[in-house]
């Protein structure tokens, strides 16, 4: 009995997946482990330089002395990670000491580490390791940085999570590409193969940097089609983050070259006798350097609620209040500007931090002003639910083009293109307030028509404690 070309293909395309995903699996197992090994160890190594160039930069020249908060602020947060560090000056003398500060939490997370590490790797022959390095700043020795850690290296709960979830979804793939591979070769074998090498070959140029690639052609199969929108959509959604990424460097240059620029020609022409150090001139050399500093404390801002150093102390507070003290705060603005600001609605009391949920209407508040011609409206409405408030504050401003609405709330976005300071700012006022409202289990939407306005809706959680 013939099989047909079809049949063929079909047992065929089960075998191949049968012994390529037996393969894959073996392969990947063993060289993605070795691998991982390897990153892991050269991401410990580029954790021990950052720990030593954070500790570094907390050595004071000019005193000589350290700042053993912030050291001991670096210490603990590297000792959570598992790095034990011991700081010593140039006289041998200690600075700061993880044992000395936390002897039993040092010695928790050395057995914690080591027990972990031989419960999964039986075999694995590790050590608490103690390496002692050589603290520099501005190519000046200051002394004596010691990292114990377990090595030669170790494992933390999310890397063997990976390494679980790796080998779940090897075995998951091969069982599901099985069963598909059986059941729809007979059908659609030899309909598969073309938009599919169509497809591969479009992922291979994503891969390659072409994210401009779109796949136009559509089957009569529901997965394939799936898979097409898929790889069209992560092309789009890649070439969208990939132009934010350009953006960023070109804006984050121009914000800091041009303040830097300023105060270099002053301060050459000072120095140079060509201008007098008047108050004026040094006034506007301090107004650039103030620019610079505002820039570098957002980019703080942005690096603690990354390093989920956003703590919030809740207390019982009225949105309303809190957003009247703000206005009250905001009045020159809104005279200035002859901007008519109206409240409506009322709510009772929500569980939530004042000093962030201030930050949050001083942003949004702020915007509406900012983006707000003269004599423009601003209008603010509060509303509540059983389980929740909700504040929108909507104003008659310039509004945002629809294709950057989905991007209003990215870091260092901003939808002014000329970048001008009286509008444009740091561009981290929006991600701050969205990664407030997240903390506080809330949401923020917005909703905007260029040249109409916009409206931000703030949503939270009343939460109250009783």
């Amino acid at each position: 009995m013939k099989l047909t070309l079809k049949t063929k293909l079909s047992f065929t395309i089960a075998i191949v997946v049968i012994l390529t995903v037996a393969l894959i699996s073996l392969l990947s197992n063993f060289f993605v482990g070795n691998q991982f090994k390897n990153y892991i160890k050269g991401q410990q190594d580029k954790t021990t330089s950052q720990i030593i160039n954070n500790i570094s930069s907390q050595y004071d020249e000019t005193t000589k002395t350290w700042n053993v908060n912030s050291v001991h602020t670096i210490g603990m947060n590297a000792l959570y990670d598992g790095y034990i560090i011991k700081v010593y000056d140039l006289n041998k003398q200690s600075v700061w000491d993880a044992e000395t500060s936390d002897m039993d939490l040092c010695i928790e997370t050395i057995d914690t580490i080591s027990n972990r590490m031989t419960a999964e790797f039986p075999d694995f022959k590790g050590e608490f390791k103690l390496n002692n390095f050589q603290a520099f700043k501005n190519n000046e020795l200051i002394g004596t940085i010691s990292i114990g850690y377990y090595g030669p290296y170790f494992l933390s709960d999310d890397d063997f999570y990976f390494l679980d979830s790796l080998n779940q979804i090897l075995i998951g793939t091969g069982i599901f590409s099985l069963i598909i591979s059986i059941i729809t070769g007979f059908i659609f074998a030899n309909q598969m193969s073309r938009p599919i090498i169509n497809t591969m070959g479009a992922a291979k140029r994503i891969a390659e940097g072409d994210y401009g690639v779109r796949i136009k052609e559509q089957t009569n199969t529901k997965e394939i089609n799936d898979l097409i929108n898929s790889i069209n959509h992560l092309a789009e959604s890649i070439e969208g983050h990939e132009m934010l990424r350009r953006r960023l460097t070109a804006d984050m240059a121009h914000e800091l070259r041009t303040p830097l620029t300023s105060v270099q020609t002053h301060i050459e022409a000072m120095i140079e006798g060509v201008w007098e150090p008047t108050t004026v001139r040094l006034q506007s050399c301090y107004e650039e350097m103030t620019r610079i500093t505002k820039l570098v404390s957002d980019m703080e801002n942005l690096a603690k609620l990354d390093n989920d150093n956003l703590k919030l102390k809740k207390m019982n507070v009225n949105l309303l209040d809190i957003l009247m003290k703000i206005i009250s705060n905001f009045e020159t603005e809104f005279t200035d500007k002859n901007q008519e600001v109206s409240i409506s609605g009322n709510c009772t009391d929500i569980f939530a931090d004042r000093d962030r949920i201030s930050q949050v209407l001083i942003n949004l508040l702020s915007n509406a002003s900012k983006y707000t011609q003269d004599g423009g409206k601003i209008l603010i409405n509060i509303s509540e639910t059983d389980d929740s408030v909700k504040l929108s504050i909507n104003d008659n401003g310039i509004g945002i083009r629809e294709d950057e609405i989905s991007f209003i709330f990215e870091r260092f976005f901003r939808g002014d293109k000329s970048r001008n300071r009286a509008t444009g700012g740091t561009g981290i006022g929006l991600s701050i307030v969205k990664s407030i409202i997240t903390a506080h289990e809330g949401s923020v939407t917005v909703k905007s028509e260029l040249g109409v306005g916009s409206e931000f809706t703030v949503t939270l959680p009343k939460n109250i404690n009783t």
